[in-house]
């Protein structure tokens, strides 16, 4: 028996559905929509058999406010477009006012003075809303700017609860900080990064929980989503004279007793000591832990963050090796009893180590290489700090509370 082939393009364009008597077949259907429902079967046969191109998808041009709110699993309102001052869709940056000032609240001159103005928890959060939104509540889902946000009412009048005017969307100033969703009162988060900013040597997780009444736990994890919030966030470049030094962090093998010492560990071996490299400019340091202190780390991070052309001064180590190319560079023969080369030495980026292992040693006494980053950001920012009063230190780190690190990322395995 021979097949026969239909030519179904042809058929599509010789039939006429005019022919057709609808009220026949449905007295209840429209033609127009019986014809269209036909038509599109046989559009859809066509395209699947590829005698015809399926139509090209017509591209939706959406608005930033647009892509803000469909990316949130929340319905808000269809009020769009809306024209907020800025969006940006990182919440640590849009929560906050664009011209803040150190200033614009109380500067207090101890952590007694702090205590008895932020006794309640209204008042941590009305200095906190003066410190961030100075008196122009800002969304942090949109980004919207204004004076006369809704002020919802509830039981209490403590949480400070608004409904942005544009998206919506219910927020309070402590959305997108540390402080969102915390079931610990502000009043102890207050006196936490006070100690925590003004302590020149850390505070132990035991210490604070002692200071302010948590468990140990509890203050590991605050201490820890502090840390977190004051590291380098920003993109910079070095400029000028710049003294690079690399250290290792890690206990020494004469300390130990007999069954936990490991032999060739002595000088600058990586068995047991984890090594972190250093740069300082003028006042400023930056840290970072490495794997080794091979040249092409070193030289990757001095390309990255020092400008072409500027003064680099180090010790002899070997590492550094070629700087010369792109820098002016001046070494410091350590190994043969020179410590200045004229107007140049590296004794403040030594200083700045001796202020992180006394630290280390002192308060935290041990620390672990997955977290030895944070407790590298936490020296180096209160090292930057060091010249501002107390009052601006703790408003400073205040604002820098902006970003969220959960429980569950903080014991992530790396």
């Amino acid at each position: 028996m021979t097949s026969i082939k239909y030519d179904f393009k042809s058929c599509y364009d010789a039939y006429d559905f005019s022919h057709v008597d609808y009220e026949e077949i449905n007295t209840d259907l429209e033609p127009t929509s019986f014809q269209e429902a036909c038509e599109d079967i046989l559009r859809d046969l066509l395209i699947k058999w590829g005698l015809e191109e399926a139509p090209k998808p017509k591209p939706v041009v959406l608005s930033d406010a647009m892509k803000l709110l469909i990316t949130r699993s929340k319905k808000a309102r269809k009020t769009l477009p809306i024209t907020p001052k800025s969006i940006i869709f990182n919440k640590t940056n849009m929560s906050k006012h664009i011209d803040i000032e150190l200033d614009t609240v109380q500067i207090f001159k101890s952590v007694y003075d702090m205590g008895k103005v932020l006794n309640t928890e209204m008042a941590c959060r009305e200095h906190l809303e003066k410190l961030r939104w100075n008196g122009e509540p800002i969304c942090p889902h949109c980004g919207s700017q204004r004076e006369n946000h809704y002020k919802i009412k509830g039981r209490t009048e403590e949480k400070f609860r608004y409904k942005c005017k544009d998206c919506r969307l219910p927020f309070t100033v402590t959305v997108g900080t540390i402080f969102e969703k915390s079931t610990v009162p502000l009043q102890k988060w207050f006196r936490a990064i006070f100690k925590f900013t003004t302590n020149k040597k850390g505070m132990s997780s035991y210490e604070l929980m002692r200071e302010i009444g948590v468990t140990q736990k509890t203050a590991w994890f605050m201490l820890s989503r502090i840390r977190n919030s004051v590291r380098c966030r920003e993109d910079f470049e070095f400029d000028g004279i710049t003294q690079v030094d690399e250290t290792f962090v890690g206990g020494k093998n004469k300390n130990r007793s007999k069954g936990k010492k490991v032999d060739n560990t002595q000088g600058r071996s990586t068995k047991t000591k984890t090594p972190v490299f250093g740069m300082l400019n003028n006042g400023i340091v930056y840290t970072e832990v490495v794997e080794n202190t091979e040249g092409d780390t070193l030289k990757s991070i001095i390309n990255a963050k020092v400008k072409k052309g500027s003064t680099i001064v180090s010790d002899g180590w070997r590492g550094y090796t070629g700087l010369y190319k792109h820098y002016s560079h001046k070494v410091i023969q350590h190994n043969l009893g020179y410590f200045k080369k004229g107007s140049y030495h590296t004794n403040g980026i030594e200083g700045f180590w001796g202020q992180l292992k006394r630290g280390i040693i002192g308060v935290y006494h041990k620390t672990s290489d997955k977290h030895l980053h944070r407790y590298c950001d936490e020296f180096a920012y209160r090292y930057n700090i060091r010249t501002m009063s107390v009052g601006e230190q703790f408003n400073l780190t205040l604002i820098n509370c902006d970003e969220r690190l959960s429980y569950k990322r903080l014991i992530a395995k790396v």
